[in-house]
């Protein structure tokens, strides 16, 4: 495993993690809310691992990267820190892989960037706008009721809160080994940081039908944190995507690894 240190937007330094293939075709995987790049482990010490180049990013204020107090909100930053990825570590024509949140960088990075540079994109158990009723509503109440001690600076009440999150995105019971792994790297990200996450409103209604690479929908059918309905509420604005259903929760990538991966696997092999 290599691991990258990236200036990006703004000059903040970003993290990221390298394995599989130097020759083959890049897949860029980012994490969700409060997590890093270990969430894609099984993906990283895989067999996808032989014919690809696989990155995993630590987005700003998550992981090993730089922690700001300020610049969350910005679209181009979130655009740039992507971009800087792409092209301190020549990752051109590469798959971008996001997870529940990480969809949304990869949005700002195509609104900004366009897609010329990359060569498809994976959603994955993801949402494409943020901050208005319309966004909550693909969202599940037993997240929604969550968020407030995601923003508590009282450590009990945070930590609570973020031990809930885990229960809600596994669908298969997670060994104490992984809990409290996941759970450190969960609490690693500040407070302000994940307030800041959920501070931005936005949406991507009027770019979504300009896509025109690839884009392959994964969703767990049994998704504790993102509804299903996500995909004909949000998705639906794409003209081509590919979906596929997963008999998973929220991190189907998780819950069914194998699964995922072949799925994965058959897109990138079709591009």
């Amino acid at each position: 495993m290599k691991h990258h240190m990236v200036s990006g937007g703004g000059g903040i330094q970003l993290h990221v993690a390298e394995t599989g293939n130097s020759s083959g075709r890049p897949i860029v995987f980012i994490h969700g809310f409060s997590q890093c790049w270990l969430t894609w482990i099984r993906q990283m010490h895989s067999a996808l691992a032989d014919s690809y180049r696989l990155v995993a990013i630590d987005m700003r204020g998550h992981g090993l990267s730089d922690k700001p107090r300020e610049g969350y909100a910005d679209s181009q930053l979130w655009a740039d820190d992507l971009r800087a990825v792409i092209q301190a570590l020549d990752l051109d024509q590469s798959v971008l892989c996001g997870w529940s949140y990480g969809p949304l960088m990869i949005l700002d990075y195509l609104r900004h960037y366009g897609e010329d540079s990359i060569a498809a994109v994976n959603i994955i158990g993801g949402v494409t706008k943020l901050g208005s009723d319309d966004a909550a509503s693909v969202l599940t109440d037993e997240f929604l009721n969550l968020i407030p001690g995601f923003f508590s600076v009282d450590a009990e009440e945070s930590v609570r809160s973020l031990d809930s999150l885990l229960g809600l995105c596994f669908a298969k019971a997670l060994s104490p080994e992984e809990r409290y792994l996941m759970l450190g790297y969960n609490v690693s990200v500040p407070p302000y940081v994940r307030q800041a996450l959920f501070s931005r409103s936005f949406d991507n209604d009027d770019l979504l039908p300009r896509l025109r690479k690839p884009v392959l929908i994964t969703h767990g059918t049994d998704d504790a944190v993102v509804k299903p309905a996500v995909i004909d509420r949000q998705m639906g604005r794409m003209n081509s995507a590919k979906i596929r259903m997963l008999a998973t929760g929220h991190a189907c990538f998780w819950d069914d690894a194998p699964a995922y991966n072949r799925c994965l696997q058959e897109f990138v092999e079709d591009l």
